[in-house]
């Protein structure tokens, strides 16, 4: 990520009906009805004392229709089982993931109105249990229609971010589940994030750390990659983007659905599509596809320009090839939106910049974290810096390889130009959010990318040149397509360079006072 930075009566669901309360913080209590069941003619006064009755006793329930849910939930949940829990373990961010499960792939479908700015859909999951729960969890914002497990409706219950399902799982039993919502993504927020971004003619799908939750049903955390396929349905004018291949477009009346994949798992926040009227260039480089795509909203003058630079993103690829390996994907591309999102971020395959803000060096950034943070992924919030440090990094070391100022001179400025009270000392950058509050402001603060930067230029001069080059490619080759921690990395240039560099790494990510100026801390 490059930086910059009531209640409800839902009539208009014909399969679900669902009485939500939501607060300015997007908590939402629902009471809904699955298809196959009656629904109900409810007067005003009924709908009022049900929602009191609702707030009263603060839960969210879901009855189903049918023979089915009775004794599937029965014979799959014992009440022996533990719940899975409504987090995976992130101290940052508690409710983000779930326990208990792993899921394989996502098969989304999106319809989306520009007119109403209203999203519904289905998305189908391939969930394996990981271990023996009575229910499990899954992260969403939008309200809820329906769920079906391996073809059944079950129950489930819906509270603010989290979708609670209320069918077991053995460890190692894999299900499909598939889970129907519909709502307004501009209405909600979580963890101070109100992410929808969207206008009268475009729409984007973007932001960190968290975005899933407002357009599909996902186990949002890092720790879970998984296959994503996008169907996106809108009106046949509007052109469609997302990560990967696009495997097909479908027009059907005045709506179009165009579907795309991506060939490698990926963390659910990397997900993306964008919908609106973009030109679009495409070709083979290296033997490796490409598609970029500019908003035809952008003003006409920097049209141009953009789709220049864009168009340089399989050369930049090439080159970050050289200093850390082989690509990690099968595709690669960009897309300047008209939205002024106020930063670029990494999506994978395809990432995505704000208007005004797409050029060359903003490219190497969210073309580097293809290896920082797409393929290794972080293992917690707090290891940001593995992703933004060096993705920072590699726009020095484009900067000195391209004729520009070296990275030993960026480091030694950026040493000296801050004082030992200066900003970029307050805070660890391997924990840059201590009390564990507002810490979207904290993870993607400057000192966390700056500070991240000059740690990587301080190891490569306190180690070596060869011995760094080396440590990164081993940290991206034995990693890729999983997670890394602080800690990991840390070992791991302990091991490939011999040395014992637990004051170097404490000097610089684990305190918040300027580094003395030594050779043991890389600045001698």
């Amino acid at each position: 990520m490059a930086p910059s930075f009531r209640v409800e009566v839902d009539q208009s669901i014909v399969s679900h009906l669902s009485y939500s309360t939501i607060d300015g913080g997007g908590r939402r209590d629902t009471v809904g009805y699955l298809a196959g069941v009656p629904r109900p003619r409810l007067s005003a006064a009924t709908v009022v004392a049900g929602l009191a009755l609702t707030l009263t006793v603060g839960l969210t329930v879901g009855w189903v229709g049918g023979a089915d849910a009775g004794p599937a939930a029965d014979r799959t949940s014992p009440s022996s089982r533990p719940a899975g829990s409504a987090g995976i373990g992130d101290p940052y961010f508690p409710h983000d993931g779930n326990g208990g499960i792993d899921v394989v792939s996502y098969d989304v479908h999106d319809r989306y109105g520009f007119q109403r700015r209203r999203l519904s859909g289905w998305t189908e999951l391939r969930i394996r249990g990981t271990a023996e729960i009575s229910r499990f969890n899954l992260d969403l914002l939008l309200p809820v229609r329906g769920v079906r497990v391996d073809g059944h409706a079950v129950r489930f219950s819906h509270r603010g971010h989290e979708l609670t399902i209320r069918r077991g799982l053995h460890r190692g039993e894999v299900v499909t589940v598939l889970v129907r919502y519909a709502g307004e993504p501009s209405r909600y927020s979580y963890a101070g994030e109100s992410n929808w971004l969207a206008s009268a003619d475009e729409v984007v799908s973007m932001n960190q750390p968290h975005m899933a939750p407002w357009w599909f049903p996902a186990n949002d955390h890092p720790l879970d990659k998984a296959r994503i396929r996008v169907s996106i349905t809108v009106p046949q004018q509007y052109d469609v983007v997302s990560n990967g291949r696009r495997l097909h477009r479908k027009a059907h009346g005045s709506w179009a659905t165009t579907t795309w994949r991506a060939d490698e798992p990926m963390v659910p926040y990397l997900a993306f599509f964008a919908a609106g009227h973009f030109q679009i260039d495409h070709g083979v480089s290296d033997g490796r596809r490409w598609l970029v795509a500019v908003s035809q909203a952008l003003p006409t003058a920097t049209r141009p320009e953009a789709m220049r630079l864009l168009r340089e993103t399989p050369i930049i690829t090439r080159w970050l090839e050289t200093q850390l390996g082989d690509y990690p994907f099968s595709t690669v591309g960009g897309l300047v939106t008209s939205l002024d999102a106020g930063f670029a971020l990494e999506n994978q395959t395809r990432p995505t910049y704000a208007p005004g803000g797409v050029n060359r060096t903003t490219l190497v950034h969210e073309l580097a974290h293809q290896w920082f943070g797409d393929s290794v992924a972080v293992h917690h919030w707090s290891d940001i810096w593995l992703n933004e440090g060096a993705a920072t990094f590699m726009e020095w070391r484009y900067d000195e390889t391209h004729g520009g100022t070296t990275a030993a001179r960026m480091l030694r400025e950026s040493y000296d130009g801050a004082d030992a009270d200066d900003a970029l000392w307050d805070g660890r950058v391997a924990s840059p959010c201590p009390s564990h509050r507002s810490c979207v402001d904290r993870i993607f603060a400057d000192f966390v990318y700056q500070r991240g930067a000059m740690t990587l230029q301080a190891l490569r001069q306190r180690i070596g040149g060869a011995d760094f080059a080396r440590l990164l490619r081993r940290w991206l080759v034995e990693r890729e397509g999983g997670n890394g921690s602080t800690a990991q990395f840390e070992s791991l240039a302990e091991k490939v360079s011999g040395e014992d560099l637990g004051g170097f790494f404490a000097a610089w990510l684990h305190s918040s006072s300027k580094p003395a100026d030594t050779a043991a801390n890389g600045l001698g």
